[in-house]
């Protein structure tokens, strides 16, 4: 695959890169080598598995070997690809954000439970107010517009998505635009809630939440997200400590925070809470692997 081929077949180039991929230690080596030839073809994934003896002519073998070259390096594949699959969204990605994750799909599904329900207790001609903070890609409003949307429940929901970041905010208009919500989804630069924000009834966040003495010991495909987006602090709650601190002022009586931590920090999350918003109430929800994964903050009605 590295000499002057005119073209190589499917199973062979899959065959070699998933052992290049395994010597330089890709956690998913089938899986990476199958969507970088995907996107280097344009073939579905399902094709490239079906018929191994297709041939690849020699445009897509060199965007292959391209591809590939940068995953040992260690480059995230959704990062490679520009593309990454979100809650049944294509979504476009880039150094600018955090890659979106699995995990993060179970706030957008409670949240769209929580604004259904809150929905369904106020009058026809009321609404119901989201902000999502530190939106990055905008993955999270971006996947709740889309079910509130098939719900019939878009035009009484008002969605705004922060972040401190410029070039993020970039990336997450040209998403809106992609999936047909630039209207449905308000964007402002603010670090956190802008003073504009409340009064509000649900408050959505995947904050950074790695302890900073953790960042270096990631796998490597890390190294290419934006530290700002990973880095939580001493402890990992710097961010969200700040964040908790301003929701009295936007939160409405009976309005809920949704809050990803990390799996180990269901007690600190807990404790911080306590300590910054007496009388509120938090819970954590598990994941499908049974880790805590959302704090549920909510303000006494």
């Amino acid at each position: 695959m590295h000499g002057q081929v005119a073209e190589a077949l499917v199973g062979e180039l899959l065959h070699e890169a998933i052992q290049r991929l395994r010597a330089a230690g890709s956690e998913l080596p089938r899986l990476d080598a199958e969507l970088l030839l995907g996107h280097a073809t344009g073939l579905d994934r399902t094709v490239i598995l079906a018929h191994p003896e297709r041939a690849v002519d020699a445009g897509a073998l060199v965007r292959f070997q391209a591809a590939l070259a940068r995953r040992e390096r260690g480059e995230p594949v959704a990062y490679i690809r520009g593309i990454k699959e979100f809650h049944g969204l294509t979504l476009h990605v880039d150094a600018r954000a955090l890659i979106p994750r699995p995990e993060t799909e179970l706030l957008v599904d409670l949240a769209e439970r929580l604004v259904a329900s809150r929905l369904g207790s106020l009058d026809p001609q009321d609404i119901v107010r989201v902000v999502d903070v530190g939106t990055g890609s905008g993955a999270i409003p971006i996947a709740l517009a889309a079910l509130l949307r098939g719900r019939g429940l878009l035009d009484r929901t008002a969605i705004l998505a922060t972040d401190v970041s410029a070039a993020a905010l970039e990336l997450a208009a040209a998403n809106l635009d992609l999936h047909g919500l630039s209207g449905a989804v308000r964007l402002a630069e603010a670090d956190l809630l802008p003073p504009d924000a409340g009064p509000v009834d649900l408050v959505l966040a995947n904050l950074p939440y790695i302890p900073s003495g953790q960042i270096d010991g990631l796998p490597v495909a890390a190294s290419f997200e934006p530290r700002s987006a990973l880095d939580g602090g001493p402890d990992g709650l710097a961010t969200i400590r700040r964040l908790l601190a301003l929701l009295p002022g936007s939160l409405v009586p009976g309005g809920t925070a949704l809050l990803e931590i990390g799996s180990d920090q269901e007690a600190a999350v807990g404790a911080a809470v306590a300590g910054l918003l007496p009388g509120w109430r938090c819970r954590v929800e598990r994941d499908l692997s049974g880790l805590p994964r959302l704090a549920v903050v909510e303000r006494p009605a």
